[in-house]
């Protein structure tokens, strides 16, 4: 039986439709991996460099010290009696800290007033009998050498009545010593005696320390180096001499309400630390600021008139870490420039080159151009910065 073959036959216009179709798809990709389109001039915002007047600071580490500091201590021996003062408390100059037994210190004073008594009756009948003796040898009554053997003795009585009114006086010294008093006004320590405690003169141990603690010092250290940095300014005239203002952060963080003023720089570079003392003077009324306190002081420097000052987030770092910052040129066009910065006022970076006054510096959107790029430049608008930054996002739920 013959075998029958059957084919099927596509219309042409189908496989011309399929053929159409398919090489749309393919003129439809996009290339892979080829740059994204350009979406025209990118825009970029600016802030005018305008010199201003600022107040440059330093802070520095230091601690609090005491304007004046006495150390109390006996000067003469014996057992204390009463301790007249509260521990931690106010004392004026003058007033009785201690009490020391002066039994012993004041019959040392009567037997001394009565010595001298005593040499002042002995000075009567001897200048009298000096004086008869002149008169009489005058008259050959009596010998010369008699004469001046009693005008000697007058003269010995008299040393004696002035050695018996010193030792009068020692006597009282003494007896007022068993009182002991604060020798400055100021706070009183603790006590390292009780009453009933033997006490010598000139002992090692303080009895009590009297601060005087309003005003108070802190005392901090700068660099000589930066010492010379500022004289040069000063000289050359691109700094001037500041009002010595001062302002304390205390160890909390908090900032010290009220403002001192700096005293004095030290004469002398400690050959350790290559560093000078700088004093400054705070007014403590309430007592806030104790002896030995840790403190970072801000010290004014000086004022510089005619100051750069750029916005940290306008100031970028290339690959030597040296900072840099663009601008916008006169043609539209952006440009790079190498900066030289001192130190951080606030949120902007103190620049000493690389910026003039009227430069237009590229605050946002320098990461959209390259150097030598036409740019947009608008003005820069914080509130408008503000506005676009996205809200924080709520925390996640547990």
């Amino acid at each position: 039986m013959p075998m029958l073959f059957s084919s099927v036959r596509r219309p042409a216009g189908l496989a011309a439709a399929l053929a159409a179709s398919a090489l749309l798809a393919a003129c439809g990709k996009a290339p892979q991996g080829g740059p994204p389109p350009q979406l025209g001039t990118p825009q970029v915002s600016f802030v005018v460099v305008q010199p201003q007047r600022v107040a440059l600071t330093t802070e520095l580490p230091g601690r609090t010290a005491p304007v004046l500091v006495s150390d109390v201590r006996p000067q003469i021996t014996g057992l204390v009696q009463t301790r007249r003062f509260t521990e931690g408390s106010d004392v004026k100059a003058g007033e009785l800290l201690y009490q020391i037994d002066p039994a012993t210190y004041r019959a040392s004073a009567d037997s001394a007033q009565a010595a001298l008594a005593k040499a002042e009756a002995n000075l009567v009948s001897v200048k009298l009998k000096a004086g008869r003796y002149q008169e009489l040898v005058a008259i050959k009554a009596v010998s010369q050498q008699e004469a001046d053997d009693a005008a000697a003795s007058l003269l010995q009585t008299e040393a004696d009545v002035a050695s018996a009114k010193a030792a009068l006086q020692t006597a009282k010294i003494n007896l007022d010593y068993t009182r002991i008093t604060a020798p400055i006004s100021g706070r009183v320590g603790k006590s390292s005696v009780t009453p009933g405690a033997l006490v010598t003169a000139n002992q090692a141990s303080a009895l009590a320390t009297v601060q005087q603690l309003n005003p108070i010092y802190v005392d901090v250290t700068q660099s000589s180096s930066e010492v010379l940095r500022l004289k040069r300014a000063l000289s050359k005239g691109s700094l001037r001499s500041g009002t010595a203002k001062a302002r304390l952060l205390l160890e909390d963080g908090s900032s010290y309400a009220l403002e001192g003023k700096l005293k004095f720089s030290d004469v002398t570079v400690d050959p350790n630390t290559g560093a000078i003392t700088l004093r400054a003077e705070f007014p403590n009324p309430t007592g806030e600021l104790l002896p030995g306190m840790y403190v970072r002081a801000v010290l004014e420097e000086g004022v510089m008139e005619q100051a750069v000052l750029a916005p940290q987030r306008a100031v970028a770092r290339d690959a030597t870490g040296k900072p840099t910052a663009y601008v916008v040129t006169a043609d539209g066009k952006l440009e790079q420039r190498a900066l030289q910065t001192g130190q951080a006022i606030g949120d902007q970076w103190l620049v000493t080159s690389g910026l003039q006054a009227g430069d237009r510096l590229v605050v946002e959107g320098q990461q959209k151009a390259q150097p030598g790029a036409a740019v947009d430049a608008v003005a820069y608008d914080p509130t408008r910065a503000a506005a676009a930054k996205p809200p924080a996002s709520a925390p996640a739920k547990s």
